[in-house]
C-alpha cells in the first residue's frame, strides 16, 4: 500500500523521453517547396510563409522553368497546439518533429521561430526505423 514517490523534479532531473518523441517541429529548408500544405491544413494558422518566384534558364532547348523559393518560414508556437497535422501533410518530407522541448521564452512575441532556428532542430531529430524485412 505504501510505496515510494516517483515523481521527478524537472529542472533537477532530466526526464528520460523516449527517442521518437513529438517535442518541437523541425523544418528541413532544402526540402520545402513552398507547396502551402502545412500552413493551410494548420487549424491554429500558426505557420507563417512568404516566397518568391525566380525563372530559371532552359535547359538544353527547353523553356525557362518558374521556381518557388521560400523566403520565410515561421512557426508561432505561442499558437501551435502541436497536433502534427502540418508533419503528416507535408508531401516532401520538410517538417519532422524532433525531440527538444525546452524552448521556453520570457517574452511571447519571441516564441515565433523563423527557418533559421527551426533548421538547428533537424540535427537532432533520428532517422525514420527500418522497414520490416518483405515489407
Amino acid at each position: 500500500m505504501l510505496q515510494r514517490s516517483i515523481t521527478q523534479e524537472y529542472p533537477d532531473e532530466k526526464p528520460n523521453l523516449p527517442p521518437r518523441t513529438r517535442g518541437v517541429i523541425a523544418l528541413k529548408e532544402e526540402n520545402c517547396t513552398v507547396c502551402w500544405k502545412c500552413s493551410r491544413e494548420c487549424p491554429d494558422w500558426c505557420i507563417y510563409i512568404e516566397s518568391h518566384k525566380e525563372t530559371h534558364p532552359p535547359a538544353g532547348g527547353g523553356r525557362a522553368r518558374s521556381v518557388k523559393v521560400l523566403d520565410r518560414f515561421a512557426i508561432d508556437y505561442a499558437l501551435c497546439m502541436y497536433c502534427g497535422i502540418c508533419v503528416e501533410v507535408c508531401p516532401f518530407d520538410a517538417l519532422f518533429w524532433a525531440p527538444d522541448f525546452e524552448y521556453a521564452e520570457y517574452d511571447i512575441v519571441e516564441m515565433t521561430h523563423e527557418k533559421e532556428r527551426l533548421e538547428e532542430w533537424t540535427y537532432k531529430v533520428l532517422p525514420p526505423p527500418p522497414l520490416e524485412e518483405g515489407a
